[in-house]
């Protein structure tokens, strides 16, 4: 009992924290010829999806909170992370929680490199899925599973994209993703 409300407090801070210092987040760059700096992980801090999914129960939409209603999923400022941080050490890899805690204290968005990308003439509003109860997992892989994010085996194309429309049933009309 005392666990689980140590968690909704955490989560309640977060939240707070998030609705607080909203900055603005980028992909690091979208221009693909510049180059972010990267750690051995190939993001600035190694992340482990699997550990917040999984041992903290962290739901996608508590970080991603605007693939629900933008056309985006969104990354999370680095206040929804300390929201938590503040209070939990870390003690699984305290290294790149100091380094989360440094983008905190400088005020910096942690530029993040882009792992999933659709080509420019292509428009994939997640609000659309999420509403339509598209699981994440369906095109980002089962992240609970997945440390440090990577583009799972399926690539972003047309025709795996057509292929889940007609077995969902969805449109097929090349305005709903080409406008």
């Amino acid at each position: 009992m005392k666990t689980q409300w140590l968690i909704a407090l955490m989560v309640g801070l977060a939240l707070v924290g998030s609705l607080a210092f909203v900055q603005a987040q980028t992909n690091g760059s979208d221009d693909p010829g510049v180059q972010q700096e990267v750690g051995a992980s190939g993001q600035p801090i190694a992340f482990p999806h699997d550990r917040h999914t999984q041992e903290f129960q962290i739901d996608c939409q508590f970080c991603h909170f605007s693939a629900e209603r933008s056309g985006s999923a969104g990354i999370p400022p680095v206040s929804t992370c300390m929201g938590c941080h503040t209070f939990v050490s870390g003690s699984q890899n305290p290294e790149e929680v100091e380094l989360l805690r440094g983008y905190a204290e400088r005020q910096e968005a942690i530029p993040w490199n882009r792992i999933y990308r659709v080509s420019s003439h292509v428009q994939f509003p997640h609000m659309r899925h999420v509403s339509a109860g598209v699981d994440c997992a369906s095109c980002h892989g089962n992240v609970e599973e997945i440390g440090v994010i990577q583009e799972v085996a399926q690539p972003l194309t047309m025709g795996w994209c057509l292929s889940c429309h007609m077995e969902m049933g969805a449109s097929r009309d090349c305005t709903v993703c080409h406008y």
